[in-house]
């Protein structure tokens, strides 16, 4: 959520920052900063009723005594009360429409992001050497179907289009995978997580996902419970809401998180005839790391996040980039993204397969997440980052097609091996 005082201070360049992300906005800020005048005028005067009223009340003992008729002070009270009723239920409408309005207003972008969408996002660093064959490479698809890593067919028959079963190696590979992200985390001292699939709505709004994308997810209908739950996206969305009204001290920041879960998402996208296989799907692993921050210790947690997951890719010998996100292209709840991108052959271009992002405060004000300063003592709210660490549902198809031979075998990365009893080659049986 914006701060208000922002849009307050200067309407027009917050309008301008939501323009560089190719939203207009303009209408809506106007509605807000009415909407909050109309807000502050209606507690102001019912404020003011209450006053007169608690006056009143007091003078009437007073009155009785003195044997005076309190019948019209009576009747003043009764129409004092009408009017604050009035008042609170007017006010109860603004209230409703200013935060929904305030809560689908996208995070403003970073000042240095260029405007527009993607076709402005800048590649920053280029690691290694793009990949090369003196053999036609295969797909992963046909692969992983002839390694046996991968049943698509039987996965499509037991979800529908859109989801897949790792077997065999291709499970214990999928596994290694995650357990080489998980070693690295802990060795950069940060806290894993184990969090619950099914979340509450609360979570989703605090992490900037609804109420704009609440159709996106999976939601749960339990005819016992009116709450509303839905299918964890990504660990984001649990792992945003951690510390939800809570005051942390300076001193507990930064706070450094990770966590697997599957991910959860009912629009895949749509498919173009290169992304075939696992590259878009409803469901898929990954281990989001987060961290919540002071703000002035937000930029250096970007960094940290970003050379972590540069890292994770490196190791795994991939040719990749780092680019950095043009506003329009970053997400609606984050100021700033770079993107991981590595190449699959098969698709003849580099896919992200690591989003790293700040938020800001944004998240923060949205879920009340604040700390104290150790000096002074007063609160502020927190920067919260997140970054992929990874996913593998491009990474697998990144590895068998770059690391595939001619005779259709794939070479194991090296820091995978430790964790498949040293095996370094994938061939048919």
């Amino acid at each position: 959520m914006i701060d208000i005082k922002r849009i307050k201070d200067d309407p027009e360049a917050v309008k301008a920052g939501l323009r560089a992300k190719e939203v207009d906005c303009d209408a809506q800020v106007d509605r807000i900063l009415e909407l909050d005048a109309a807000r502050r005028a209606a507690i102001a005067e019912t404020e003011a009723m209450k006053a007169e009223q608690n006056k009143v009340s007091k003078e009437i003992p007073k009155l009785k005594k003195a044997g005076e008729d309190v019948a019209p002070i009576f009747a003043k009270m009764a129409e004092l009360k009408g009017k604050i009723a009035q008042n609170d239920g007017k006010l109860t409408e603004i209230e409703a429409e200013y935060r929904t309005l305030m809560l689908s207003l996208p995070n403003l972008p970073d000042p240095d992001l260029a405007a527009g969408g993607k076709e402005h996002n800048e590649p920053l660093r280029y690691y290694g050497e793009p990949h090369k064959f003196d053999f036609q490479p295969q797909h992963h698809v046909d692969l992983c179907t002839s390694l046996g890593l991968i049943d698509y067919e039987r996965g499509v028959k037991a979800a529908g289009t859109g989801f897949w079963m790792y077997r065999g190696m291709g499970a214990r590979l999928e596994w290694a995978l995650l357990n080489y992200f998980m070693d690295e985390h802990l060795k950069d001292g940060y806290e894993m997580v184990m969090l619950p699939l099914v979340l509450e709505y609360k979570c989703g709004e605090t992490a900037g996902q609804f109420p704009k994308f609440a159709d996106e997810v999976y939601k749960i209908e339990n005819p016992t419970d009116e709450r509303i739950h839905f299918m964890l996206p990504t660990a984001e969305t649990a792992l945003a809401s951690l510390h939800r009204d809570e005051i942390l001290t300076e001193a507990a920041l930064p706070r450094k998180y990770f966590a697997y879960t599957p991910c959860f998402r009912r629009e895949a996208g749509s498919h173009r005839a290169d992304e075939r296989g696992m590259v878009r799907g409803h469901q898929f692993n990954k281990i989001e790391m987060f961290q919540y921050t002071t703000p002035e210790g937000s930029d250096a947690a970007f960094e940290e996040l970003v050379g972590k997951a540069e890292r994770l890719v490196s190791g795994l010998g991939f040719h990749f980039r780092t680019v950095k996100l043009a506003a329009g292209d970053c997400s609606a709840s984050m100021a700033r993204t770079y993107d991981i991108e590595i190449q699959i052959p098969s698709m003849n271009g580099y896919k992200e397969v690591s989003s790293v992002s700040n938020a800001r405060d944004y998240q923060a004000r949205r879920g009340n997440i604040r700390f104290r300063r150790e000096t002074g003592g007063r609160t502020e709210f927190v920067h919260t980052l997140n970054g992929s660490g990874l996913a593998t549902s491009r990474i697998f198809p990144a590895m068998v097609e770059q690391n595939q031979r001619a005779d259709g075998s794939v070479v194991i990365p090296e820091v995978l091996r430790k964790y498949l009893g040293g095996l370094e080659i994938l061939e048919k049986k």
